[in-house]
């Protein structure tokens, strides 16, 4: 079964503190999203390291419920 977009949206802003969350449905289909992530705990983080909190916040789901993510990820301004 997909994942629904407040999901992935909500298990992001719960796990990396100050995260703002956008969720995009490229496909229409609930399976493949895009998602764009600003947090001010990337700072000083490279780009590999910023995704990967991302996917952590995820854990099981990617690959499973959750089949593609599109991810950008950078600090506030």
């Amino acid at each position: 079964m997909p994942m629904a977009a407040a999901d992935i949206k909500q298990l992001i802003e719960e796990t990396i503190e100050g995260a703002v969350v956008d969720i995009t449905d490229l496909a229409g289909d609930g399976d493949h999203y895009a998602a764009t992530v600003t947090a001010p705990a990337f700072a000083g983080l490279t780009r590999v390291k910023q995704h990967q909190m991302v996917y952590a916040a995820l854990g099981s789901r990617m690959g499973g419920e959750l089949h593609a993510l599109q991810l950008t990820t950078s600090v506030p301004e």
